[in-house]
């Protein structure tokens, strides 16, 4: 597919980026004499596991998650 290269730059058209709808910035570089477009995933919520531990008592939790979530024993 052939684009225009205007002043401004170039538009990529959409059917190329078919596939990718779970994104809305993407990253554009350079790499080895072409141009590369990298997909900025939207936050997914499970990167903020974590981040705001509460206290429990428990001093193992994360070694025996199962037992505690399950009942369970690993």
């Amino acid at each position: 597919m052939k684009v225009k290269v205007t002043k401004e730059g170039v538009m990529i058209p959409r059917e190329l980026l078919v596939g990718f709808d779970e994104f809305d910035e993407a990253d554009v570089i350079r790499e080895n004499g072409r141009i590369v477009v990298i997909p900025k995933v939207k936050s997914d919520p499970i990167f903020e596991f974590g981040k705001h531990p509460v206290r429990s008592g428990i001093r193992d939790a994360s070694v025996n998650l199962d037992h505690y979530l399950y009942g369970k024993r690993a």
